[in-house]
């Protein structure tokens, strides 16, 4: 009983949303999506900045993923839409990048 109990509480933990990445649909075993995220009326243009950030087993997860710090990469001061892409393995190691377009 007692390792019944230890087998389901190591579960629930490796199991951790935070390893997971948010997107229209997720896969248990493997997720690789691309998405709108959001659009002006601006025309579209041609510079594209991208941010980033990692998640591992849910437990460490860093970097920038605003469209603030993608648009000031490519220099970006109208916005013309925003995409992203969502990656996420086992949930063990995960990743969102969002890629946002204008001049």
């Amino acid at each position: 009983m007692k390792n019944l109990l230890l087998l389901s509480a190591i579960a629930f933990i490796l199991s951790s949303c935070g390893a997971f990445v948010s997107t229209p649909a997720v896969g248990w075993l493997y997720t690789d999506v691309q998405a709108p995220y959001q659009a002006t009326s601006n025309p579209v243009a041609s510079k594209v900045g991208t941010a980033e950030i990692t998640s591992i087993l849910g437990i460490v997860a860093t970097g920038d993923a605003s469209i603030e710090a993608a648009a000031r990469k490519a220099g970006i001061s109208k916005i013309s839409h925003v995409d992203y892409h969502a990656k996420s393995i086992l949930g063990i190691f995960a990743t969102f990048t969002i890629y946002v377009y204008g001049e």
